[in-house]
C-alpha cells in the first residue's frame, strides 16, 4: 500500500505538502495539488483511517440506530443520512434495535468504545412505552451527541429532527371536515404508545373538538397478534356512518382502502381516507391514497448535517428542526 512518505519521495516534496495537498490546503498551489492527487490516483493512495483517528481523535463515523427497516419510513430516512455522512466524508454503522430496549441499549454500549463520534437514532417503542431512557442519557454523559428523529424524547436535552406531528393531523383532519364536508371521521392508529402517535391523536382529537365534532378511535394493539384486515372490516361494518379514516401510520390506510372496496363502499364518494406515507406510497393502492408525506430523505439529510456541525463544534447548543409536512392529494378523497 502507497504512504504518505512513498508519494513525497516521488514527487521530491516533504510529507506535509504532500498532506496538505490531498486535503485541497490554501497553502499548495494548484500545480502541486494537481500533482499530488494525480500520483496518488495512479498509484492507488489511500488515506491511513486509523492513524487519522489517532491524529484527530476522530474514527469520521455515525452510529445510526433505528427500530426497523422494514418500514419504508426509516429506510427512506437511513438514505438521506448515508448521502449527507458522504457528502462530508463520513461513514456510518447501522445497528437496528428491532423495537426492543435491551438491542438498543446493546447497540449504544457497542459502538460507544471509540468507534463513532455520535449518534442518530429514533427511540424503540419498548423503551418510549416502558419509559426507560437511561442509557441515552448516559452516552450523553459521555460527551458522545446524540441527535433524535421523529421518535424523541423531550426530557433529553439533544439535537432532534422532528415533524410537527400534531399540526400535520391537525390540518389533514380540517381538510376533511371543511373541503370534504365529512363529519364521522375515524382514526386508526398502532401506534398510540409512542411519542409521534400521541401527538398525531391529540392533532386530530382538538381538530374535531375545534369543530364540534365526535372523535372515533379504532386501536390496534401492536403487541398482539391479530388480523389487522379483519378488525379494519369489522368496524366498518359495525359503523356504516364513517364517511372518513384517517390512519396514523404507514399501513392501516391502505389496508382501509382494501377493506372498503371489500364491502362495496364507494371511494372517495362515500368514505375518504387519508393516511401516512413515503414518495411512493400512492402508487400502492387503488385508488390512489391521499397521504400526509412526513419527507423522510429531508429528515435524514438535516440529522446527518446537524449531528456533523454537533460533533464538530461541541459547544453548539442543542436544536429542535422541524421539517414540514405535506398534505398530498390523491384518488382517495373527493
Amino acid at each position: 500500500m502507497t504512504t504518505l512518505k512513498e508519494l513525497a519521495a516521488l514527487l521530491n516534496i516533504s510529507v506535509s505538502t504532500v498532506s496538505k495537498a490531498l486535503n485541497d490546503s490554501h497553502e499548495i498551489s494548484e500545480n502541486t495539488r494537481v500533482r499530488v492527487k494525480e500520483l496518488a490516483t495512479k498509484l492507488n493512495y489511500k488515506p491511513n483511517r486509523i492513524a487519522q483517528q489517532l491524529k484527530t481523535n476522530k474514527s469520521k463515523t455515525i452510529g445510526v440506530i433505528l427500530p426497523t427497516v422494514t418500514n419504508p419510513f426509516f429506510a427512506e430516512v437511513l438514505h438521506g443520512i448515508e448521502m449527507a455522512a458522504t457528502n462530508s466524508d463520513y461513514d456510518i454503522i447501522v445497528c437496528l434495535s428491532n423495537e426492543t430496549l435491551h438491542k438498543e441499549k446493546r447497540s449504544l454500549e457497542l459502538l460507544s468504545n471509540g468507534s463513532v463520534d455520535g449518534f442518530i437514532m429514533a427511540v424503540a417503542r419498548e423503551s418510549q412505552v416502558k419509559k426507560n431512557t437511561d442509557h441515552i442519557k448516559a452516552t450523553i454523559e459521555s460527551k458522545l451527541p446524540v441527535l433524535m428523529f421523529d421518535r424523541v424524547v423531550n426530557s433529553i436535552e439533544c439535537n432532534k429532527v422532528i415533524v410537527d406531528d400534531f399540526q400535520s393531523v391537525y390540518d389533514a383532519t380540517e381538510h376533511l371536515i371543511v373541503k370534504e364536508q365529512r363529519k364521522n371521521i375515524l382514526l386508526v392508529s398502532n401506534i398510540e404508545e409512542l411519542s409521534v402517535g400521541k401527538l398525531r391523536i391529540q392533532g386530530y382529537t382538538k381538530a374535531l373538538e375545534d369543530y364540534n365534532l365526535k372523535p372515533e378511535i379504532l386501536k390496534l394493539d401492536h403487541a398482539v397478534d391479530f388480523d389487522v384486515e379483519k378488525k379494519i372490516c369489522d368496524y366498518l361494518k359495525a359503523n356504516r356512518s364513517i364517511d372518513a379514516i384517517l390512519s396514523i401510520d404507514h399501513v392501516t390506510g391502505i389496508v382501509a382502502i382494501n377493506m372498503a372496496k371489500k364491502l362495496g363502499i364507494d371511494i372517495p364518494k362515500k368514505l375518504s381516507i387519508v393516511g401516512f406515507g413515503y414518495e411512493h406510497t400512492q402508487l400502492l393502492s387503488s385508488p390512489r391514497i391521499s397521504i400526509i408525506h412526513q419527507k423522510a430523505h429531508k429528515i435524514g439529510e438535516m440529522s446527518a448535517q446537524l449531528l456533523i456541525d454537533n460533533i464538530n463544534n461541541e459547544d453548539l447548543k442543542p436544536r429542535t428542526i422541524v421539517v414540514p409536512s405535506e398534505l398530498k392529494l390523491s384518488d382517495s378523497v373527493k
